[in-house]
Formats: C-alpha cells, structure tokens, sequence
C-alpha cells in the first residue's frame, strides 16, 4: 500500500511541475528580455541629441528621424495596449524598426555634412 501511495505522489508532482511549467512560456508572449526596446530606444534618441549637438544634423534630417522616433514609439504603444504586452511577433517587428532607424541615424550622422 505504501508503494502505491509513493507511485501517485511521484506521478503528481510530475504532473504538476509539468502543468507550472507549460504555462510560464505561454507562447506569443513578450520574450524576456522586456527592456530591450526601450533601452534601444533610449540609446538612439541619445545619438540623435549627440548628433544635433555636433551639428551633424542638417534640420530635415533631424525632424525625419524624430518622426520616425515618435512613430516607433506610437506603434509600440499602440501594441502593448493590444493585448498582454508584446507578443513574439511585434517584438520582432519594433526590433526591426529599430534596426532600419540605426541604420538611418547612421546614414544621416555620416554624409558628410
């Protein structure tokens, strides 16, 4: 009798260590590292400003990439008043904005001027 009571108590702790962990990575969540955008964000709006402050910046180049600023801002705004946060799929997408958007302060801080 005492086996079998050590074979069900084994078999539900199985159970349930299996259940607790099936729902912490509940797919289409926000990947873990939930501070990656934001800190990106605040890193290109600081080489922006350093930018401005060189006078590598004509005044359409810096209007253009605040408004792409402000833009990836509402749209990640937009996305996590969706649902619950960003999921996989508009994390992916905000990560490429913010790649297109280094590649534009890049382009911009470096032609020349």
């Amino acid at each position: 009798m005492s086996r079998t009571w050590s074979c069900i108590a084994v078999a539900t702790t199985i159970v349930l260590a299996g259940a607790a962990s099936a729902s912490a990575q509940t797919p289409g969540t926000t990947p873990p590292n939930r501070h990656g955008i934001n800190a990106r964000e605040a890193r290109q709006v600081e080489r922006i400003k350093n930018a401005k402050e060189d006078g590598k910046l004509t005044k359409g180049e810096l209007d253009k990439l605040r408004a792409d600023e402000a833009a990836l801002r509402a749209r990640e705004r937009v996305f996590r008043e969706s649902g619950q946060g960003l999921n996989s799929a508009e994390y992916k997408a905000l990560e490429r904005e913010l790649d297109r958007l280094s590649k534009e302060i890049s382009r911009a801080t470096h032609n020349g001027r």
